[in-house]
């Protein structure tokens, strides 16, 4: 029997037809929700994420701005961006988008982000209100993970969840929100990496996998236990091709799958949206 499609284009649009309207009601009430955005360099693959956000906005009805800096830019000239953002009352979240430049801190350009405008969720406060179960932005990434196995029906509570990747933006708040005690999580998570000598040994164990490492083909079907769930989250682009971390042949095995395309990528750009319009609503207590 075929893997069910784990179909995140398609999940992606009724969730953010549900935003349109939401939108609509926050502008009905003189609330037009904001998110900035900022590059810095030529980064051709950052360039197309950062367009695809931009339209994703558009459609919705939420008003974006867009600051692209120069591959030279200085932390300060970013981190002063960064905090006149913070004080724009028509921008509700901020989106630095990663990687920076070699040169560029990361870490403190993140920091420098209100928390509560946070749009990726990945501020150290909000990181921080993640581990403790409290309300806050969170990552983008790991919730649309965690919607598309919800929406489709893959059982997670009790469950081996295996996450091979410990990356900021996936595996580390993946493998904290799935294990958290609430509906749909409170799941047995393990994370494993590239400096794992066999990470099969585990991955063999998983009822859902999650690929998250950035390594094409890590992912390969003898290292799937038959009818398990398989997110593959991690891409590696070589020229215009986006290779995943999970080999096609795995459909042949696992219960679930994501498609090379269309997974996990329109799953979170509607995050942030989503973290857009809560923040809009928090701003003005707008329900």
């Amino acid at each position: 029997m075929a893997a069910i499609l784990l179909d995140g284009r398609t999940l992606a649009d009724r969730i953010q037809k549900e935003l349109g309207e939401k939108t609509s009601a926050l502008c009905a009430a003189r609330v037009v929700p904001g998110l900035a955005t900022i590059l810095v360099g030529n980064n051709p693959a950052s360039a197309a994420y950062i367009a695809v956000k931009h339209r994703a906005c558009e459609a919705v009805g939420v008003r974006s701005v867009h600051f692209h800096l120069p591959e030279e830019t200085t932390q300060d000239r970013l981190e002063g961006i960064v905090r006149d953002l913070n004080r724009d009352a028509e921008v509700d979240a901020i989106l630095v988008q990663l990687p920076l430049p070699a040169g560029l801190n990361e870490e403190a350009a993140l920091r420098a982000i209100d928390p509560d405008k946070d749009a990726d969720g990945l501020h150290p406060v909000n990181l921080g209100r993640l581990v403790m179960g409290t309300p806050g932005p969170l990552p983008c990434t790991p919730t649309g993970i965690h919607a598309l196995l919800v929406h489709y029906g893959v059982p997670i509570e009790g469950r081996h969840v295996v996450i091979a990747g410990r990356g900021l933006t996936i595996g580390r708040p993946l493998a904290l929100l799935l294990s958290m005690k609430r509906p749909h999580c409170n799941a047995a998570v393990t994370v494993v990496h590239t400096g794992v000598p066999d990470i099969g040994v585990y991955t063999r164990q998983a009822d859902i996998l999650i690929a998250a490492a950035g390594f094409p083909g890590l992912i390969t079907p003898e290292m799937i236990r038959p009818g398990a769930a398989v997110v593959g989250a991690g891409i590696t682009r070589q020229g215009k091709t986006i290779l995943s971390d999970v080999e096609e042949s795995v459909g042949e095995v696992a219960g679930w799958i994501t498609p090379r395309i269309g997974g996990v990528g329109p799953m979170t750009v509607a995050m942030l949206l989503q973290n857009t319009l809560l923040a809009s609503a928090r701003r003005t207590r707008v329900s």
